[in-house]
């Protein structure tokens, strides 16, 4: 399982890489496409996935992507008015086909997946995004890394054992730590390179430890939904990962922060 999980671990990372450094048509290609697979796996646990209900949701995600490639964003909410109300009159015309909590979990896969990943891309498209980008993985897998080996060597207080047994408050405390640190290292390495922040040290140090913050929330939350719906994993796409929100469910979360926090510092 660890070499499943290891080389697994290094083609996503070539991946990851390959497209981040590309940007453009290519990274909006596959966020798309991730957003689409995560959204999938999400409405399978509902048994969602190849209703009509997730085809609109499905269909939705693709109309948001390119108002935003295309620089319609004020148009977003018409999306969503527009996607509610179908989803209503689906719901009301096949009733009682389809129960209220899945056309809610039709809706929210919209948001949980489909808006919060766009912002991989739209940091990387914001003035210093080639570089800024990168603070999304260091203050997502570099937490979870952090808080994990913080975890192992002096993990002690559970905090949610219900919910997460191996979590412990000085991994999460570790995995703050560490990913401020390495933003801060990070921004040291870089700093020349940076137009837009004045001080990049201090900015991404507080960029990533905000994000740990909210990586963890976001870790947790996906795991709250599994459990309520008695899933393992997501999916199988990754092998020794599970499925694409297994593996970036933290991502979701992190992304939408960055770009934040990036504006406003």
């Amino acid at each position: 399982m660890f070499w499943i999980r290891f080389r697994s671990s290094i083609i996503l990372m070539i991946i990851t890489i390959t497209t981040i450094m590309l940007g453009g048509k290519v990274l909006f290609g596959t966020v798309l496409a991730i957003s689409l697979i995560g959204m999938m796996e999400l409405y399978r646990t509902i048994k969602m996935n190849k209703s009509l209900l997730g085809i609109i949701g499905y269909l939705a995600c693709i109309a948001l992507d390119f108002l935003i490639l295309y620089q319609y964003e004020q148009y977003n909410m018409g999306l969503f008015m527009a996607f509610l109300l179908i989803l209503l009159l689906i719901y009301v015309f096949t009733f009682p086909k389809y129960r209220t909590e899945q056309v809610a979990i039709v809706f929210l896969g919209l948001f949980y997946v489909g808006v919060m990943l766009s912002y991989l891309y739209k940091v990387r498209v914001v003035e210093d995004g080639a570089y800024l980008v990168w603070l999304i993985f260091i203050g997502a897998w570099g937490s979870d890394t952090s808080a994990y080996c913080t975890g192992m060597l002096i993990g002690k207080h559970k905090i949610l054992p219900k919910l997460s047994p191996k979590k412990s408050l000085e991994g999460c405390i570790g995995g703050v730590v560490g990913a401020a640190l390495l933003g801060l290292l990070y921004g040291t390495i870089i700093k020349d390179q940076i137009t837009g922040i004045g001080n990049p040290q201090f900015a991404f140090a507080i960029i990533c430890g905000a994000s740990s913050v909210i990586s963890q929330i976001g870790d947790l939350a996906a795991s709250a939904i599994k459990r309520n719906h008695d899933v393992k994993d997501y999916g199988n796409l990754i092998p020794g990962h599970g499925g694409i929100l297994d593996r970036f469910d933290s991502i979701i979360f992190v992304a939408p922060i960055v770009y934040s926090l990036a504006k406003i510092l």
